[in-house]
């Protein structure tokens, strides 16, 4: 790993972990966003070297294929995917927040999705699919 090396390059290109997407380089748009130490971050903006010894989970860390995390079966039922380029850091986001409220109004979720420029869609069919996670997490 070098000294200079972005947390986002050492993912896809060092650990081949093509989920974290790759938006405007400049931590504006939060497409490459990861989960380190239970927060939120854009890994573009993160060196490696500084995430070293923290626990970053990206989208491949998040329900395997076989047994899909909640948020990825309730954004699958509202049909909320898009194109799917954002997703990634939207399933992040939202496991972020559930993970400290379980129960978030809907303007939690917006808010928690705010980070996250996605071209593609009002957020309504997202923040539907949160909220059902939420309830379906409760369970």
């Amino acid at each position: 790993m070098e000294s200079h090396e972005r947390l986002l390059d050492v993912l896809r290109d060092r650990l081949g972990l093509k989920g974290t997407k790759e938006g405007c380089s400049t931590g504006d748009c939060g497409i490459c966003a990861v989960i380190m130490d239970g927060k939120l971050v854009n890994s573009c903006l993160i060196l490696a070297i500084q995430a070293r010894n923290k626990r970053i989970t990206s989208i491949e860390g998040i329900g395997t294929t076989e047994n899909l995390h909640p948020l990825q079966r309730a954004l699958m039922k509202w049909n909320a995917s898009q194109c799917g380029f954002c997703i990634p850091a939207m399933i992040l986001a939202a496991k972020t927040l559930l993970d400290k409220n379980p129960s978030p109004t809907d303007e939690d979720i917006r808010s928690a999705m705010s980070g996250i420029l996605c071209r593609c869609t009002g957020y309504v069919k997202i923040v539907e699919a949160v909220r059902t996670a939420g309830l379906d997490m409760r369970k």
